[in-house]
């Protein structure tokens, strides 16, 4: 297996990073919606890259390698030596739609030697928590499903993706990785504080949260926020997630987030289900713990490729806007710390999104999460390279 980084920027137009960029056979790109809307860059990656299959989506910050910024394309071209690969879309038509259109991409990609699957969606017209079970109740538990929700910053305006055409908004997209030849590695952490009591919902409808404790879901954030940060939802709410447990599987807990909110209901709509019966408690940021969050993402994706791989490897993160909204300029601390663990050796290529979608570290199920750092480590094993 073979990497090779490019970006963009708009002086400069697609330079390469490093690596080899002959023979690819997959292409990642990530960029603002401002960048990607035009459909050229799209283009441009097509001529460079004309037999490949090119995934891409538009972020709320792209990271290359330590570096997280806006102004640039990250990029990174993969020729494998012993991998088949299979691209499926669907249009992402309404959240209600989410599970039927995950259905429909797991079962044209499902395959006896179908290892991994990486998704990607529109992040504001999707369950994502729906969109997960599709895929998964279609592929079977035994295959690893990562990836994430597009972004568009802190605006949630419009998110586009692209899969073998131009970015594109409502769509869903996903690559599905086949042989014995694959390794895929999967991580994910959070790293944030609980406050407040825990409470329970009493009232929701999918992703959609009307009440907690038979009292309305936005008069306790209003409160908890305050009034100015209040004024700012749904966008000052990335900065006090939700994390929300199963009373049937008290270890079980997954991280909610905000999309929008509706202040005639009194509601607010999160990435992926809340369902009624569960607890839910807020949360708030410590930098130090999350970054210790990114390192640890980075351990369990590392543990899951054996370093006697042949060639290149490939870590892929996808962390959530609201951890870099709140972390600011201390973001570069969790790609230092996911670094570190991976070591200088290993590019990293990613983008800060609405959702997140990796295996849970406790049960093994591929669901959606949100405020995590996920990393995806892709590659190949040496005694089946040149099978």
């Amino acid at each position: 297996m073979r990497v090779a980084q490019l970006c963009w920027s708009e002086n400069a137009g697609w330079t390469a990073v490093a690596g080899d960029r002959a023979n690819a056979d997959l292409v990642f790109f990530f960029g603002t919606r401002q960048a990607l809307a035009c459909g050229a860059r799209y283009r441009e990656l097509r001529a460079l890259f004309p037999a490949a299959h090119i995934l891409g989506c538009s972020t709320g910050g792209q990271i290359n390698n330590d570096d997280v910024n806006d102004d640039e394309i990250a990029a990174a071209a993969i020729g494998f030596d012993a991998t088949r690969l299979r691209v499926a879309c669907e249009p992402a038509c309404s959240p209600e739609s989410s599970r039927a259109r995950g259905d429909a991409i797991g079962r044209a990609l499902a395959a006896t030697d179908l290892v991994g699957i990486f998704v990607l969606s529109d992040g504001l017209n999707v369950n994502g928590s729906e969109l997960v079970a599709g895929i998964t109740g279609a592929v079977g538990k035994h295959v690893a499903v990562t990836g994430g929700l597009a972004g568009d910053g802190a605006d949630f305006h419009e998110t586009l993706v692209g899969a073998d055409c131009a970015p594109r908004k409502h769509l869903v997209a996903a690559v599905g990785f086949y042989g014995p030849a694959i390794r895929i590695g999967h991580g994910s952490a959070g790293g944030w504080d609980e406050f407040g009591p825990r409470r329970q919902i009493t009232r929701s409808r999918g992703n959609v949260l009307f009440a907690f404790d038979g009292q309305p879901a936005l008069d306790l954030y209003e409160r908890y926020l305050g009034e100015e940060e209040a004024r700012g939802l749904p966008g000052s709410g990335l900065l006090f997630p939700l994390r929300i447990f199963d009373p049937e599987r008290p270890d079980h807990d997954i991280v909610r987030t905000i999309l929008a909110v509706d202040h005639e209901a009194r509601s607010m709509t999160f990435a992926g289900d809340v369902p009624e019966g569960w607890t839910a408690q807020l949360m708030r940021g410590n930098f130090d713990r999350l970054a210790a969050g990114a390192a640890a993402a980075a351990r369990q994706a590392a543990d899951g490729v054996s370093q006697s791989r042949t060639g290149d490897q490939l870590a892929i993160l996808v962390s959530c806007i609201g951890r870099r909204l709140l972390m600011g300029q201390h973001t570069a601390d969790e790609l230092e710390a996911t670094r570190i663990e991976f070591g200088p050796h290993i590019p990293q290529l990613g983008f800060y999104s609405y959702g997140e979608i990796s295996p849970h570290r406790v049960s093994g199920v591929c669901e959606l999460h949100n405020q995590t750092m996920t990393v995806t480590t892709i590659a190949e094993m040496p005694e089946h390279a040149g099978a």
